[in-house]
């Protein structure tokens, strides 16, 4: 799966951005997807996850309640709203797929995703 983000931007605290991350191959569908960030001179760091089908998410405890991760299999686009953001979040923001992952599965850990896209850089001021 190759793998295109966007949406990043700068924001003010408090403001809110929506990642895409759109998707080509024809795996997307059966696929778990993931966002990941990373900031500077720290290591990448897991964000939110969701299932091939899009039933199940899981999120970071620093993100819970501000961040919704959705997909929309029939355009191979995964999102990820962002809101109430603070300026620790920002980051370079990735979006990655886990073409190993069951059905209802959603995977934290960054390394059982086997493809990744480029990165989209959000920077949210104070």
């Amino acid at each position: 799966v190759q793998l295109v983000e966007s949406g990043g931007g700068l924001v003010q605290a408090g403001g809110s951005l929506t990642l895409s991350c759109a998707a080509s191959g024809r795996t997307f569908s059966t696929s778990g997807m993931g966002w990941f960030r990373q900031a500077p001179g720290k290591e990448r760091e897991f964000v939110a996850a969701i299932s091939r089908g899009g039933r199940r998410t899981a999120y970071a405890d620093s993100v819970k309640g501000r961040f919704t991760c959705s997909r929309d299999n029939p355009k191979n686009t995964v999102y990820l709203q962002m809101n109430s953001l603070e300026p620790e979040d920002t980051a370079i923001y990735y979006c990655a797929a886990d073409s190993n992952s069951r059905v209802l599965e959603v995977v934290t850990l960054l390394s059982a995703y086997d493809d990744w896209g480029q990165g989209t850089q959000v920077t949210v001021s104070s």
